[in-house]
């Protein structure tokens, strides 16, 4: 089992829970807005009156065989509108309850 955090510009947030939805990924837990600041090219999403702009987050479990698909469909989001900004990690889950 592997986790995926996935960051990104809220106007994506939709958008992501639908994919995570037709991937099957049914379970995830969605972090509201967050603030940040890629570590690439991205622009702070503080929610100041100087960087308005917010981030969303979302952290899903899913089974190792699924991984590159759901990484795919993010990927093809991500290049759809490259300057909103979305990320996606992968760790292994060693345990779970």
């Amino acid at each position: 089992m592997k986790a995926i955090f996935i960051a990104y510009d809220q106007a994506h947030h939709e958008a992501v829970v639908e994919l995570l939805e037709r991937s099957n990924c049914r379970g995830f837990t969605s972090f509201g807005t967050v603030q940040g600041r890629g570590s690439v090219k991205g622009d702070p999403h503080y929610g100041t009156h100087a960087w308005p702009s917010l981030g969303g987050a979302i952290l899903t479990m899913v089974e190792d065989s699924r991984v590159d698909t759901v990484l795919g469909k993010l990927r093809a989001l991500d290049l759809e509108r490259p300057l909103l900004g979305l990320r996606a990690f992968v760790w292994n889950v060693e345990q779970t309850v």
